[in-house]
């Protein structure tokens, strides 16, 4: 209890009369300890309300830093997504051009005769299947535009 309680506790104690002490005696212990209950009450009552609006406080600004964290570990993410997949587009034309190069190495490859492909003696054209000039055509013999 705070002093000018105990005072005015003290001064009811010496005017009260002789036969009623004993009852204001107890009357004025359950008085002080009511109000020191309720004040330590009070007290922890507020305390835990600090701490209760402290802790809202808290959460709120981690959650405002979750957001934005998980806002910049997204951005990055999508970055590192977008360079691979560019990494993949150039690694794939790169793969395509290889194999445009190899198969057509492999084309000039079958260009190559063999010795099979030679000409032997009984390929070469007589003297009889040589065209003659009657066998040659003429202006005569071609089509015009016309027909």
């Amino acid at each position: 209890m705070s002093n000018p309680g105990k005072k005015i506790a003290k001064k009811v104690m010496e005017h009260a009369p002789e036969p009623v002490k004993d009852k204001v005696k107890e009357k004025v212990k359950e008085k002080v300890v009511d109000d020191f209950q309720d004040n330590v009450q009070d007290g922890i009552q507020s305390k835990v309300t600090e701490a209760s609006e402290k802790l809202e406080r808290t959460k709120e600004e981690n959650a405002d830093q979750v957001h934005s964290k998980a806002e910049d570990a997204k951005e990055k993410v999508q970055d590192v997504l977008l360079s691979v997949r560019e990494k993949l587009g150039n690694a794939k034309e790169a793969g395509e051009e290889f194999q445009e190069k190899m198969s057509s190495s492999n084309k000039s490859r079958t260009k190559i005769k063999g010795v099979t492909d030679i000409k032997s003696s009984m390929d070469i054209k007589s003297s009889t299947q040589i065209k003659r000039s009657e066998n040659i055509k003429s202006s005569k013999n071609i089509k015009s535009m016309t027909s």
